[in-house]
């Protein structure tokens, strides 16, 4: 199973678990917290994702962060993910729990799919233009992939809008194919 179809199933069942108890909420301010966390911690993203440092090492580091910002059944989840070594998928279940919330609550995703990493500044631009377009509030879901060189692509919903480099060329080159190009001497 790939990671990132395990982080979904993880984050459907803690979300399950939290509705069950009312905690959805909270729950999902942890998982904000723990993003938001890794995402700013070149160290702690490594610690995750060695295959060096023993699970039990890990466990200590997370806990020592965490335990005292985050709910217990949060740090339920992260002793499952440490019991079945997934703990390196951490940070993708807890952003997919805050999508799969955010639905729960009608709130909007926009994936922007970007060459590098968006900025804040550049992700607050992204929601409040998401808010204008839709008229709904929106969380974004940042897809990084070099491929595209530059720019950005847009889904909310089935609506798509591709403002990419990689794009704009391939429809330069689909011009050039199409077009008979005589030469003036």
């Amino acid at each position: 199973m790939s990671g990132s179809k395990a982080a979904v199933r993880y984050a459907k069942a803690i979300l399950s678990f939290a509705l069950e108890q009312q905690k959805e909420v909270q729950v999902n301010e942890d998982m904000l917290l723990i993003t938001n966390t890794i995402e700013e911690s070149k160290d702690l993203q490594l610690l995750l994702s060695s295959p060096i440092i023993k699970s039990q090492l890990k466990k200590v580091a997370i806990k020592e962060v965490f335990s005292s910002k985050v709910s217990s059944l949060t740090i339920g989840l992260i002793d499952l993910l440490i019991d079945n070594k997934r703990l390196s998928i951490l940070n993708d279940v807890t952003k997919k729990y805050t999508i799969l919330f955010d639905k729960l609550k009608g709130i909007e995703i926009a994936i922007v799919t970007t060459a590098v990493p968006l900025t804040e500044a550049l992700n607050k631009q992204v929601l409040s233009k998401v808010k204008e377009i839709t008229g709904k509030e929106a969380t974004i879901e940042n897809n990084v992939n070099p491929d595209i060189i530059g720019g950005f692509i847009l889904r909310i919903g089935d609506v798509q809008y591709d403002a990419s480099i990689a794009n704009k060329l391939q429809g330069l080159k689909r011009q050039f194919e199409s077009e008979s190009f005589i030469s003036k001497l």
